[in-house]
């Protein structure tokens, strides 16, 4: 994978615990269920790395890559709790960010209309730093600051209806 400065970085590979890649999500995890984030698992995380992104898009939406859920400076680690709470900052996780998307500051998981299957996608970005960026940041914004900072990334695609 090329990222940051045209340079090849290790793909990162991480499991989002109950949904495979190319699956279902399950309900729990979605609008129409429990609506908590999922669990995440880490398993080849850069020694370089200082901080995770999070990004939830709804591929299939009319707006392109609709963003569910925004949420970074996320300490290194390699396991991410399950039902991560709502709010502008998350004290469990080292103070880490949720910005702003279809869930303002907190997981807002799939829900598209009644008898639709949409696409989602989960993607993890590896950074070597903390991004200076208030909980108003959109992805945009937080992309834009960490395109330099990116070591690592990788995605996981599930469906729902």
């Amino acid at each position: 994978m090329i990222i940051r400065n045209y340079m090849e970085h290790e793909f990162l590979q991480f499991e989002c615990v109950g949904l495979k890649d190319g699956g279902v999500f399950p309900l729990d995890n979605t609008g129409r269920g429990s609506d908590v984030s999922p669990e995440f698992v880490i398993h080849n995380l850069s020694s370089n790395a200082k901080t995770l992104v999070i990004i939830l898009e709804d591929l299939s939406h009319p707006i392109k890559n609709f963003t569910h859920w925004l949420i970074w400076n996320i300490p290194a680690m390699t396991k991410i709790q399950l039902a991560i709470p709502a709010g502008k900052t998350v004290a469990e996780l080292g103070n880490a960010v949720q910005g702003v998307a279809y869930g303002w500051h907190r997981y807002a998981g799939p829900k598209p209309p009644k008898g639709k299957r949409h696409k989602y996608r989960f993607t993890i970005y590896v950074l070597d730093c903390r991004l200076d960026l208030g909980a108003f940041a959109t992805k945009r914004k937080v992309l834009k600051k960490a395109a330099e900072h990116i070591i690592q990334q990788g995605s996981v695609c599930g469906y729902f209806e």
